[in-house]
This record gives C-alpha cells, structure tokens and sequence, in this order.
C-alpha cells in the first residue's frame, strides 16, 4: 500500500530510511534544512581544498556491504574504498609513536615490541572481541529496541558477565602499557563514553579497529552520501534542501503534516532523523514522550572543536589519521564527562586526506582536519577556539619537528554553537547519546513515539547508537517498523 511519508533531516539514517520506504513503494520525500544534504557529514570546499565536515572514519565495512545488498548494490557501484595502511598513528611525544597498520599480525608484532608477552594476551582478547562482533553487528544491533527480551539469546546469555564490566577493566587487567591500554581503549571513544562507562561487550569495537581495518572512501566520506543520494533518487526518493521544518501539524493524536518554510504538507506517516530532543519541540508539550529532565539526566557523546585547515605545502611525520596522546587520557576524560569543562591539555585528533587523496587538495599542499573533543554545552566563543588552535598546533609542531603554522593558508572552525544552529542538536552534542549500560538497546529513546500514531524517529540518539554503520541500520529499523504498520 502505498503511502506518502515525509523524512526530516538527511544524515545517513534519513537516507537509509527513505531508500527502504521508497524501495517498498511509499512515495518519500528527504526536508533538510541545510542548502546541502548529508547532516553531520556535510562536505566544506574552500580554494581548492575538500574536507569532511564530520565523519572520516570508514569502519565496518559489511554494514555498508549489506546496506547496499539489500538493494542489490554494492558500495563499489556508488564510491571506491582505500583501505589505509597503516591505519592510522597514535603520538606519545616526539619521536614516540605506534602505527596501527593494515592486518591483524602486525598490530600483534607491535605490541609485542612495545610489552613483551603482550601478543599471546591482544591474541586473547582480538579472539574474543571478534566473537562480540559477530553477535553484535551481524544479529544484535539490527533488533528494533522494542523489548529487552531482544537481547537473550543462547549467544548474549554466555555473555552476560560482559554487560557489568568495563572495557577499561578488562583491559587494564590484561595491559601493564599505557600506551597500548590508551590503544585499546580508543575504539570505543566513537561510542561516545569513557572507557571505565562502556561495557565489556562492545570490545567489537576493537575487532572492527584491528580486525576489519581502516578504510577512505575516494572523495572522502561525503562520497559514501553522495552515493546513498543516488540510489535514493533511483528509487524514486524525492531531496529537498533549504526546506526548515517548524512544526509537526496532528490530528487527534495522530501525525498528519509537517510545517515547512511556512507551508503545512500533509503526510501519512512522518519519520524525524533530526535531533529528538528538537524533533519533540515541534510538538505539543503533552504529546512529547520524554521530559527536559530526561534529556538533562542522559549521558551524552561529546561535543567537539573542530578546524579545516588548509597548508601550503606537505607535512612531514604524520599518517593520514593521527591520534596525538601526549597527555594525560585520564584527565580530558574527566573534562568531558564528570567536571565539564574546556580541558588544560586536551587530547586531539589529526586527519590529512591528501596523504591518501589527491583529489581534495591543491597539487603540493595538504589538507588537515583537526577535532577536539569537548563536554557538549559549554561557553564556545571566537577567542577560546583561537587560544585552543594555538594550543594544539604548539604541540603539533613540537611532536611532528616541523613548523606548520607559517604555511597556513586559511582555516574555519565548528564548535558547539554550530552543532545546535546547523543540526539542532542537544547542548551542541557531536555524537549523540553515549552507550552506557543504562542507555543500550531498549534503554534508548524510542524509534516510535509511544504518544503520536505515525510519528517516527531514526539516527544517533535512538536504536542501536552513535557512530555511521549503527545510523544506516536505525535507518533500516525505522523503516521496518514504518512498514510493519502500513501492513498491518
């Protein structure tokens, strides 16, 4: 049966959602709000220069795999992958750095050069996070959020133990290092908590890191968008830019229109990958499932400070992705998490893209993306985002011995005031909503409101979390239960 079905926002969740509407035969149409489509991973392109606004990590490459399946595609149809070797650095201080490369043994040899015994435990603990992954990824996560009867299964209930540990405890009860405990840890920083926060179970995290690899998408990641926009438009999905959705019209308690740039059009179904939080502010305060002091109590991923910069010329000793841990992990942790606030010495993110790409940068420059993490919802001025890129590219001249900041031509920053005017998001949040204990799975806000019949929601602060591969599977969710309803 066919129906009309409006789609708010056109991150990757609202894509993967319209391509299944549509591919069910409902008439879907994408309103974003922004002059281009993708959400958080829009493209900005300056002087020659291409950066990913958010994303640049292409991790679980079968998620994108068995997306396109699902349409008898392949992600080569659309975009060509580069798989990164190494794939990616982590810095100590100057002259003290690991590369993660391109294959399992070798990150094994690494570890073993750096701890001596340490191969025969990450061999341990790979085995086991790979065994997480296949429950997790090829079953768990593509389950609705429903009930928490979804999580048993003859599989999960061996696991259980791993759902009250931390990820920080098992590995600090097997790694003396910390450099390879920082390494460890990191993965799960995408699922936006603290290490000693994040259960044990999500060590798949760590399988897709060492396991699967670290991929580039041609283009950058904006091609992975621009791919998932042309197999919408061939299913028939109709994409609106500029188009700010003000309200959500009902009738009775039942959704049926959308306000946009001042018109009301009507809609059977409505299915909001925008913000939730701001998504229910479009509502009538008693038709809103969850309260401010909900949202307030929730843990959320972080925010972040972010800068595309362009060079003059090429940067020497570094990888396409760096990570600089060169202070205290611990301590920005805590910044971020417990007292929020902007951290003394952050921790800070590197990617140049040109090292792998000629496409996104001038013949003989480089383009950088620097991101800090941050608490969400906190003071972002002009001069705070200019004495941090002071302080990062300090630290980033003395531990790469190269002089960066002469050679810059231009840079534009995205902080937290950008997060909440761009995206609407929730106290500036990057990420979403962390995956903590208490907020997995059926723990999370709602895919389908429990108040309004016909209204839906996708993305990262619904099922099954944060991070790109888990919003294209809310977007096969969400649509399942759209369709589940039609058909009822």
């Amino acid at each position: 049966m066919n129906k009309k079905i409006a789609v708010i926002g056109s991150g990757f969740s609202s894509l993967a959602a319209a391509c299944y509407l549509a591919k069910a035969g409902n008439s879907v149409t994408i309103f974003e709000k922004n002059d281009s489509i993708g959400g958080r991973a829009r493209q900005l392109k300056k002087d020659g220069f291409v950066f990913d606004m958010g994303p640049t990590w292409y991790w679980m490459p079968d998620v994108f795999e068995r997306f396109f399946s699902d349409f008898r595609k392949k992600p080569s149809d659309y975009y060509q992958l580069i798989k990164l070797n190494p794939a990616y650095r982590v810095f100590f201080g100057q002259n003290d750095s690991i590369a993660i490369e391109d294959t399992l043994p070798k990150i094994i040899d690494a570890f073993e050069k750096e701890e001596k015994g340490s191969s025969k435990k990450l061999k341990k603990f790979m085995a086991q996070a790979q065994d997480n992954y296949n429950i997790a990824i090829k079953d768990l996560v593509y389950r609705p959020g429903v009930s928490p009867f979804e999580l048993v299964t003859p599989a999960t209930f061996k696991k259980i133990s791993q759902f009250f540990s931390t990820i920080s405890r098992d590995v600090r009860k097997e790694f003396s290092n910390p450099k390879l405990i920082s390494i460890l840890e990191f993965p799960v920083l995408f699922l936006g908590a603290k290490p000693s926060n994040t259960p044990s179970f999500y060590s798949f995290m760590n399988y897709a890191d060492f396991g699967l690899g670290t991929f580039h998408p041609v283009n950058g990641m904006y091609s992975v968008v621009a791919g998932m926009k042309k197999l919408a438009e061939e299913l028939g999905v109709v994409i609106k830019t500029n188009q700010k959705v003000e309200k959500i019209n009902l009738s009775g308690a039942t959704a049926s229109a959308i306000r946009v740039n001042g018109e009301t059009i009507e809609h059977d179904y409505i299915l909001s990958g925008a913000d939730y939080h701001h998504t229910e502010t479009l509502l009538p305060q008693s038709f809103r499932q969850y309260s401010e002091s909900y949202w307030q109590k929730k843990t959320f991923a972080p925010s972040a400070l972010m800068f595309y910069v362009g060079f003059s010329r090429k940067l020497e000793n570094v990888e396409h992705h760096s990570l600089f841990f060169d202070v205290d992990f611990e301590k920005h942790a805590q910044e971020i998490y417990d007292e929020p606030k902007w951290p003394e010495n952050p921790l800070f993110y590197a990617s140049f893209p040109s090292k792998t790409d000629a496409h996104v940068a001038p013949d003989g420059m480089e383009a950088g993306i620097f991101l800090v993490p941050l608490a969400p919802g906190l003071n972002d001025t002009a001069e705070l985002r200019e004495e941090y890129f002071g302080k990062i590219m300090e630290r980033f001249e003395k531990i790469t011995t190269q002089e960066v900041k002469k050679y810059v031509i231009f840079k534009e920053s995205f902080c937290i005031n950008d997060f909440i005017s761009d995206y609407n998001s929730y106290k500036g949040n990057a990420y979403g909503l962390a995956n903590t204990l208490m907020q997995t799975a059926f723990l999370r806000p709602k895919l389908k409101s429990k108040k309004i019949k016909n209204l839906y929601f996708t993305g990262q602060l619904t099922v099954p979390g944060p991070g790109v591969p888990p919003s294209l599977i809310s977007g096969k969710l969400a649509a399942g239960l759209i369709e589940k309803s039609i058909n009822a």
